[in-house]
């Protein structure tokens, strides 16, 4: 097996300059082949910078959810997870791609640490012993384990681990706020592209004086509950949580997030269209925000004509959704959460400050999770 932190074999002179946005660390593929580093197979993960670059200390990595999904249940037997293969498997894939970028859904998550060292040209405003976390995927980020996951059971998505990540010079990252657990906060800014989407897209209906009914499909969530507050606060009219169990029924309930709450198999074309219609629907704007695949065309039977459907979800098949709308002659707009809006963290961490219910729920969220990693 190579290893992405030995020395770098030779590349292209044009891939030996310092790029912002990362192809200088990209090993394979190479010459006319070579790629961003979100699509490269192996990335170069050596601690020592280029100029412009940053280099973190890791402390958690946070798997995205699709992703911790996909190596639970593939290593599950009886529906008990085996954590050593998972972590054995996620140690692999880093040593192996120089990154943690899960070859089945593609996707990675992201990370805190402490600032080590930052190149004389960095842009990104940080400073050695800065505390972050790390706005940008995972899955292009150059990343190296060195206590072989240790402290983590393998069996929830944040990961204690030791090691080093770098940042290139387009990279983004946010320090840590002082008033929240950095646990806490990893998991806000994990989904903060989702919220800040939402209250763009909701803006845009309330500009024009439509005060629009918004579905959120994974409604009790990281990113759903975010979302329903984001709608909320934005001028929505009526916000519809979706939810697959009983159990996540009554804490949205509960939590008063949504105006009305369903229970639907979001993978069910029928029942989810049913389900939201019974609550006040069709919707004008539909968010997707669970990690399993086949929601595309259940979202789109269940938005108006005209509506928008934002698709918040690394299971999310891109081409089904369209060819799906297409052979339901239904017009709708449909938007890729690509995880960034301007000012997306401050977005987050302001719903979980000013919304004690949002707050309540990330909290009973990572309780359960220290629980489980506890028993």
């Amino acid at each position: 097996m190579s290893d992405p932190t030995s020395a770098a074999p030779d590349r292209t002179d044009a891939a030996r300059v310092s790029s912002p946005v990362g192809l200088h660390r990209v090993l394979e593929p190479t010459g006319d082949a070579i790629t961003l580093p979100q699509a490269a197979q192996r990335l170069d993960a050596r601690p020592e910078l280029w100029s412009d670059e940053v280099r973190i200390a890791v402390e958690t990595l946070n798997l995205d959810a699709a992703s911790y999904r996909q190596l639970a249940e593939k290593h599950s037997t009886g529906g008990t997870v085996d954590g050593e293969a998972v972590r054995a498997e996620v140690l692999d894939i880093v040593a192996t791609r120089g990154k943690m970028q899960n070859p089945v859904t593609g996707s990675g998550g992201m990370l805190i640490g402490t600032v080590e060292e930052v190149g004389p040209d960095s842009t990104l405003g940080l400073a050695v012993g800065d505390r972050v976390a790390t706005l940008v995927s995972l899955s292009l980020t150059p990343l190296a384990i060195t206590d072989g996951l240790a402290r983590w059971d393998g069996r929830s998505e944040q990961v204690p681990a030791a090691g080093h990540a770098i940042l290139f010079g387009r990279s983004i990252a946010a320090t840590l706020p002082a008033d929240l657990d950095p646990h806490l906060a990893l998991m806000v800014m994990d989904v903060c592209g989702a919220p800040a989407l939402v209250e763009r897209v909701v803006g845009e209906y309330a500009a024009r004086g439509v005060a629009p009914t918004v579905a959120v499909l994974g409604g009790a969530g990281k990113s759903g509950s975010l979302s329903l507050a984001a709608a909320r606060a934005a001028g929505a009219g009526r916000t519809i949580g979706v939810v697959p169990v009983e159990r996540e029924r009554s804490v949205l309930e509960a939590s008063g997030l949504a105006d009305a709450v369903v229970l639907a198999d979001a993978r069910s074309p029928l029942g989810l269209a049913a389900a939201v219609e019974s609550a006040g629907g069709p919707a004008d704007v539909t968010v997707v925000c669970v990690d399993v695949p086949g929601c595309e065309q259940p979202a789109i039977l269940a938005t108006a004509q005209g509506g928008t459907i934002i698709f918040f979800s690394m299971a999310t098949n891109f081409a089904a959704a369209a060819l799906g709308a297409e052979g339901l002659a239904a017009d709708v707009r449909m938007l890729v959460g690509n995880g960034y809006v301007p000012g997306h963290a401050e977005t987050a961490l302001r719903l979980v400050r000013d919304v004690p219910a949002v707050r309540a729920l990330f909290e009973g969220r990572l309780a359960t999770e220290k629980a489980g990693s506890d028993a």
